[in-house]
C-alpha cells in the first residue's frame, strides 16, 4: 500500500448507517486520527447505541477555524450543513451525495429522480462552494422500478455509496484519485421544493401515473410527508401509498 496522504480525518454525517460502515472500511488503514461528528438537529445520533464509535456535535459555521487547523481531510456523509468557502479551500473535502450528479442536486435526490424522471444513485465528489457540485471522484446509477417508494431507492443508494467507498477509499487517503466534470450544471432541489411538494392539492389536475409518482416519491418509511388540508377542521391529513409488484415465477 503506498503512503497515505491524508492521515487527520474528520467524518461529518447525519446518518448512522454510513458511520458505521465507514468505520468499518477505515479500519483497514493505517489512520492517525478519525473523529466523528454530526448536526445539531441530530443530536440523538449522540445516543444511538448501535454506532460503534463516539461522535460530537459540529456546527461548521462556527467552527471551521478550528476544524482547518485541526484535519487535511473531511468526508461528508449526507451531513446536513453547508461547507463554508474557506474550509473548502484549505482542507479537502470530499461528499458522498445520495444522487447521480450533475442531476437532483441537493435535497432528497431519489425523491426527485422520481418525480422528475432523472437518474437516481450516488456520487463521490470534491466539494466546491456550490451545493453538491465538485468534481467528481466516481459515481454509479441504481436502477428504479415503477413500484419503488422514496425509501426503496434510498437504502438501494445506501448500498450503493458503501460500494463506491470500498473501492476509491483508499485512493482518497492516498490522493491518487481523479477526477472528471460533470457533464453540464444539472438542477437543484432545495428544502422548500421538498415542502411545497408535499402539500397536495385536491384540485389539481394530474393523471393517474403522476399522483401515484408523487405519492411513492413522498412515501418514505415512518416519515409523515405528503399531506392534504381538511376543508372542515383545517387539519393536516398524511398521505402515503402502498405498492406491491407481482412475485416472478
Amino acid at each position: 500500500m503506498e503512503k497515505l496522504k491524508y492521515n487527520r480525518i474528520l467524518v461529518i454525517s447525519d446518518n448512522a448507517f454510513l458511520i458505521t460502515a465507514f468505520n468499518e472500511l477505515i479500519s483497514g488503514f493505517n489512520v492517525l486520527t478519525v473523529d466523528y461528528a454530526c448536526s445539531k438537529v441530530n443530536v440523538d445520533l449522540l445516543n444511538e447505541p448501535s454506532l460503534p464509535v463516539k461522535i460530537a456535535v459540529v456546527e461548521i459555521k462556527k467552527e471551521y477555524e478550528a476544524i482547518i487547523g485541526k484535519y487535511d481531510l473531511i468526508f461528508s456523509l449526507h451531513c446536513k450543513q453547508l461547507f463554508p468557502a474557506e474550509l473548502v479551500c484549505r482542507v479537502k473535502c470530499i461528499n458522498i451525495h445520495p444522487g447521480y450528479n450533475p442531476y437532483n442536486r441537493g435535497w432528497f435526490p431519489q425523491v426527485f429522480s422520481i418525480i422528475n424522471k432523472l437518474p437516481a444513485g450516488a456520487t463521490i465528489h470534491e466539494i466546491d462552494a456550490l451545493l453538491d457540485h465538485g468534481p467528481i471522484i466516481a459515481r454509479k446509477q441504481v436502477h428504479t422500478f415503477s413500484w419503488d417508494t422514496s425509501i426503496d431507492i434510498y437504502n438501494r443508494v445506501q448500498q450503493l455509496e458503501v460500494g463506491l467507498l470500498k473501492e476509491n477509499l483508499e485512493k482518497i487517503l492516498q490522493g491518487s484519485y481523479s477526477v472528471f466534470q460533470p457533464e453540464e450544471e444539472g438542477n437543484i432541489n432545495l428544502k422548500k421544493d421538498f415542502n411545497t411538494l408535499c402539500q397536495l392539492n385536491l384540485d389539481e389536475s394530474v393523471t393517474m401515473g403522476q399522483a401515484i409518482d408523487k405519492l411513492r416519491a413522498l412515501t418514505h418509511g415512518k416519515y409523515p410527508n405528503a399531506y392534504f388540508t381538511d376543508a372542515e377542521t383545517g387539519r393536516k391529513v398524511f398521505v402515503k401509498i402502498f405498492l406491491e409488484s407481482p412475485v416472478e415465477p
